[in-house]
């Protein structure tokens, strides 16, 4: 079953390969399925050809907090928080706030 649903990703992804939503599903299913390399390549290649899609913002950060990539995670969280704060979408941008601010260990309540 599990691969099944990858399976119909990978055909969906021939057919479109620069559907941002389809690599976004990519990326979830390999991070799902635990294979954090395929999961990593699919959010790089988001926030590189598609820095508007802002839900890989999240994703990708708490993923390279995973991987033990502090630093990178806290580039992923600024640059999502500057995407999202110029959409003006504020429940993303709060959600990336969060967990910028937890990572840094940044306690007061100044704004970004």
């Amino acid at each position: 079953m599990e691969t099944n649903r990858l399976e119909k990703l990978l055909e969906f992804i021939k057919n479109e390969p620069n559907d941002e939503f389809l690599k976004y599903a990519l990326a979830t299913e390999y991070l799902r399925l635990n294979d954090a390399d395929k999961a990593l390549y699919y959010y790089e290649d988001l926030v590189t050809n598609h820095p508007q899609y802002s839900g890989t913002y999240y994703h990708l950060g708490k993923l390279y907090e995973a991987l033990d990539r502090k630093d990178d995670a806290v580039k992923t969280y600024e640059k999502g928080m500057e995407i999202t704060k110029a959409k003006r979408d504020n429940h993303a941008f709060n959600e990336l706030q969060s967990v910028y601010r937890e990572l840094i260990g940044w306690d007061d309540d100044d704004d970004y």
